[in-house]
């Protein structure tokens, strides 16, 4: 009873919210352009359906290259960090310089190195370094989170480098680097619209075009209803990112 109350909460709440909005732009007669109604915007979306869902299959294929890429990236960064400290001084401040610079700010630049008549490997770039940084926080984190009381073990025993990275510091880092990719998968989505939008090429085809090629048109209702999908899109990816995490950490607590 109490998981169906759960899942009826929130259902409840936005559909609310939805006659609530509906009713506002009825009654103050606000116009279309301006501020559609929900029903404009879900009839606008079945009117596009196919070009909408066809650029959302492109922003999500271009996010989820970033995030393997950042995987790929960050962990090996991370793992060598974490076993060199010398490195890790000298790596640590780069990589939140990474993070905290806008990606707007470098977005012409590898728009510029990636090619003009290349926009999805400019947006795949500026995805990875959006997603690069919680990865690489979580798994240096993680790596350097063994037990001090099992360090000692594995040193009494005589342990080599490479069993206590596969015995003890991977095992410890497993629920770190699962936050990490959660938090990066969200993070790489958002920076591949962000990504796109200064692109300024429909060469991608991704949402963020839709978007910008509806906002020229004053297709107001159209513009929502690509932000609608974008919003399911980031829904069902962090959904599915948490339906990961908590399987992979059952078998790891059992373990």
């Amino acid at each position: 009873m109490s998981r169906i109350a759960d899942l009826l909460a929130p259902l409840i709440l936005a559909g609310l919210l939805l006659a609530a909005w509906e009713i506002a732009c009825r009654a103050l007669a606000v116009p279309t352009y301006f501020l559609p109604t929900p029903t404009a915007v879900a009839k606008a979306a079945v009117d596009n359906a196919p070009i909408l869902l066809a650029s959302a299959w492109n922003t999500l294929l271009m996010a989820l290259a970033a995030l393997a890429c950042a995987s790929v990236i960050a962990c090996g960064l991370a793992l060598l960090v974490a076993t060199h400290p010398l490195l890790e001084r000298a790596v640590q401040p780069l990589a939140v310089a990474i993070q905290v610079t806008p990606v707007v700010a470098i977005a012409p630049i590898v728009v510029i190195w990636a090619g003009l008549e290349h926009p999805e490997r400019a947006i795949v770039a500026l995805a990875v370094i959006v997603a690069f940084f919680p990865i690489f926080s979580g798994a240096l984190t993680g790596f350097k989170a063994a037990d001090p009381d099992l360090e000692r073990l594995f040193d009494l025993y005589g342990a080599t480098r490479l069993q206590r990275l596969l015995r003890l510091r991977l095992p410890s880092a497993v629920p770190y680097l699962l936050v990490g990719h959660k938090i990066a998968a969200g993070l790489a989505l958002i920076g591949a619209v962000v990504a796109e939008f200064v692109a300024g090429s429909g060469g991608a085809q991704g949402l963020a075009w839709r978007i910008l090629e509806a906002s020229n048109r004053l297709q107001t209702a159209k513009m929502f209803a690509a932000v609608a999908i974008l919003a399911l899109m980031g829904g069902a990816l962090y959904a599915l990112m948490q339906a990961v995490e908590t399987m992979l950490l059952r078998r790891w607590r059992g373990r």
